[in-house]
């Protein structure tokens, strides 16, 4: 059973490449190049060279596969970006997932994604695009909609650690009440893994996060203790920090985007159902831990 892995150098996806590892499953990524895939390789990892844009690699890497795990998403970029890469290469591969005759599709989406969201911001479309493409391409099919997933290695909380640590001062968007559920990368990881061949999971879309649901400025306060850091918290206006990312957004490394800010502001990023505990009954890495490991 040879399960392939796109997204597989990504923040996310060498975690879900490991966790297969370490249950003996065949692995086969898609990677752009090789050259940046050492560590998957030294784990066993079959080598794809292609890129979702490209279908004629794409069925090249599901050939023979039993399982996709479909990982690849951008969080900025111009809304063709969006449509070229998520939506059109998830209907890429779920075309060539379909001749292949893969037995199971696993898809990454977003906390918060709904009938309401849908249309707020590219990365939105793009997902519920994914979403319905898989939903309806007649694949088994399990889909994932994960809150901020938390590591050391990468994604958000890394630059919120640095904030804390070095920043005069805490910036808060807003009135810092709306409320996040972080979920540990390995935790998130292991639900895709198990989602390979979970009975009883086929044909549902799953919501996951971690153990605890903080408000903004309760995980800032937390966090700030963790490290020991005894920076003021200002509250910064949602309007002040659009006006701002409309300035700086195109640059490399923006803090932060006004799709970003647009999504924030929908309200509480956080679980809704506790399907996904019941389903899978993994236990979950509390905040407090996981930015105890950040912080080390």
């Amino acid at each position: 059973m040879t399960v392939l892995v796109t997204g597989a150098t990504g923040f996310v996806g060498p975690h879900v490449v490991h966790a297969l590892r370490a249950r003996d499953v065949p692995v086969r990524a898609l990677v752009r190049d090789p050259g940046h895939a050492a560590r998957l390789q030294a784990w066993g990892v079959d080598l794809a060279r292609g890129d979702v844009t490209d279908p004629s690699s794409v069925r090249s890497a599901v050939a023979g596969v039993d399982t996709v795990i479909h990982l690849v998403s951008i969080i900025v970029g111009r809304p063709a970006d969006f449509e070229r890469i998520m939506a059109q290469g998830t209907r890429d591969l779920v075309a060539a997932a379909k001749e292949a005759g893969v037995r199971r599709f696993v898809l990454a989406s977003a906390l918060g994604l709904d009938e309401r969201t849908k249309d707020a911001v590219p990365y939105f479309r793009a997902k519920w695009a994914m979403e319905t493409a898989v939903k309806e391409s007649g694949l088994e099919y399990v889909i994932f909609r994960p809150s901020f997933v938390f590591g050391k290695d990468g994604g958000a909380l890394p630059a919120f650690v640095r904030l804390a640590r070095f920043a005069p001062v805490t910036p808060v968007i807003g009135s810092g009440t709306i409320r996040l559920q972080p979920i540990w990368v390995e935790d998130a990881a292991e639900y895709f893994a198990r989602a390979v061949d979970e009975p009883g999971v086929a044909n549902r879309t799953f919501e996951i996060g971690g153990p605890d649901a903080p408000t903004w400025n309760e995980f800032w306060d937390l966090l700030k203790r963790t490290l020991g850091a005894r920076r003021p918290t200002v509250h910064v206006p949602f309007g002040f920090m659009k006006a701002q990312a409309a300035l700086t957004e195109r640059l490399p490394g923006a803090p932060v985007t006004r799709d970003q800010l647009t999504m924030l502001a929908l309200g509480d990023n956080i679980v809704t159902s506790p399907d996904a505990v019941e389903a899978f009954r993994l236990p979950l890495v509390p905040l407090e831990e996981q930015l105890r490991r950040a912080a080390s």
